[in-house]
């Protein structure tokens, strides 16, 4: 362990877990899962120069999940004491005999559980003081004010700290876990008087401090781009091609997930059901999944069931390779897990090779999204209708900033009609991708 701040020892954590198992044999479940966690942090937040808020968390959690048969039971706790830890075995089991039997519940398949947990390189604690942070998030703030003097209003810059840790482990003898930290600096601004307002923001979201970068050009960024949308305009309605800019392109591979997750596959309520083997993007496209990329976002050894994790391709040349399924999902689909319960793992789609400006050129005459707003997607039809703002372009450039308008189509003629993968990648999140340029889409304005 590289610091004391943590409350308890990972040996601590293991042996509550171990404990947990004991118990559940004890009370004749005939399998259990569990675990104990812990995490603190601090938010600082500075807003027109003058310090806005300043939070300390730390918490802690015991979840367990009992089988008793086909019966499933869950209980959780804050309380880490003898006595509330038999008291919540106590509750799942006594949840479990009241529940449904189902056939597909239950743990992961011995088989597929981890068996060698390597170091990811997932914790950096921050050793940075509240005075430091402050003093950080004014630097931020400040560089944005003195981007342009239009900047009339922020919202406020953040420095937030967290650090975390727990221990999985199950009745088939697997037991594992590590520490995590992760750390953001982010930025908002106001620019403009009046009818004629606008804002943006920026941020930088790492496992290590280090690789924040430059906190004056969090603001910067910021800044510019806040005072780019002044004078936005409204547009009549048209068909073009959209270019979805980086940090919202992210939102479509997002939308993907979704439809190709095992939840909404069960349910049948996703526009790829029966997708498997079929080419559902344009040949341009290929996306990977990485589990174990050092420092990842959404790196992880073995996923919420213990079961290893591994590289693979989704998509390889438009054609859908693999589902995101849990143990759950994967038996109502008639499947096997693909180590994703609790969520994909540094998902990367590879770029075309073009830089954005290329992109811009490519397209032509068009408009280039930079916000979205709302939810309008229906993963059943894969119907997909947004609020937006961005710029209008002509002639491969940018024009003009544009607001109040739609953007419409459906999500199956969208993939397909992906003729672009920028570059200009932005690692944020478990989801990593450049520009995308889509060939034809409604933007609906006046």
């Amino acid at each position: 362990m590289r610091n004391s701040k943590f409350s308890y020892t990972t040996e601590s954590l293991q042996k509550t877990v171990e404990k947990i198992l004991a118990l559940a044999k004890e009370g004749h479940a005939t399998s259990c899962d569990a675990e104990a966690s812990e995490g603190f942090g601090q938010n600082v937040t500075v807003r027109n120069g003058a310090v806005e808020t300043i939070e300390h968390n730390r918490d802690k959690g015991i979840g367990v999940t009992v089988y008793v048969g086909d019966k499933k039971g869950h209980a959780s706790t804050s309380d880490f004491s003898d006595n509330a830890v038999r008291d919540t075995v106590a509750a799942a089991l006594s949840i479990a005999k009241l529940t449904a039997s189902d056939d597909c519940s239950g743990l992961a398949e011995k088989e597929l559980l981890a068996k060698d947990v390597h170091d990811l390189d997932l914790y950096y604690p921050w050793e940075i003081s509240v005075e430091e942070a402050i003093e950080l998030a004014k630097e931020c703030e400040a560089a944005a004010f003195a981007t342009d003097p239009r900047i009339s209003n922020s919202e406020g810059a953040s420095v937030a700290v967290h650090e975390s840790q727990f221990v999985y482990g199950n009745s088939l003898g697997f037991i594992g876990g590590y520490p995590l930290s992760r750390h953001a600096v982010s930025c908002a601004v106001i620019a403009g008087k009046g009818e004629n307002m606008q804002r943006d923001d920026w941020w930088s979201d790492v496992r290590d401090s280090a690789d924040i970068g430059s906190i004056a050009l969090i603001g910067r960024t910021a800044g510019e781009r806040c005072v780019r949308r002044l004078d936005a305009r409204k547009i009549e309605t048209v068909q073009v091609p959209v270019l979805y800019e980086a940090p919202v392109a992210a939102s479509l591979l997002s939308h993907f997930v979704a439809a190709a997750s095992g939840g909404s596959l069960y349910r049948k309520s996703s526009f790829l059901l029966d997708a498997l083997g079929t080419k559902i993007f344009s040949s341009l496209v290929t996306i990977k999944e990485f589990p174990h990329l050092p420092k990842g976002l959404a790196s992880c050894a073995f996923d919420d069931e213990g079961v290893a994790t591994h590289d693979r391709t989704i998509v390889n040349a438009g054609v859908l390779q693999g589902y995101f399924l849990s143990s759950y999902s994967a038996r109502k689909l008639g499947m096997k897990t693909t180590g994703n319960a609790g969520g994909n793992h540094n998902l990367i789609i590879e770029t075309s090779g073009e830089s954005y400006s290329e992109l811009l050129r490519q397209m032509d005459r068009g408009f280039v999204v930079t916000e979205l707003l709302g939810s309008g997607t229906n993963m059943v039809t894969g119907d997909y209708s947004r609020g937006a703002m961005g710029f209008w372009v002509e002639r491969g450039e940018i024009q003009y900033p544009v607001h109040e308008v739609t953007v419409a189509g459906n999500l199956r003629e969208m993939f397909q009609g992906i003729v672009g993968i920028g570059n200009d990648v932005l690692v944020r999140g478990s989801k990593q991708c450049g520009s995308i340029l889509i060939n034809r889409m409604t933007v609906a304005g006046d």
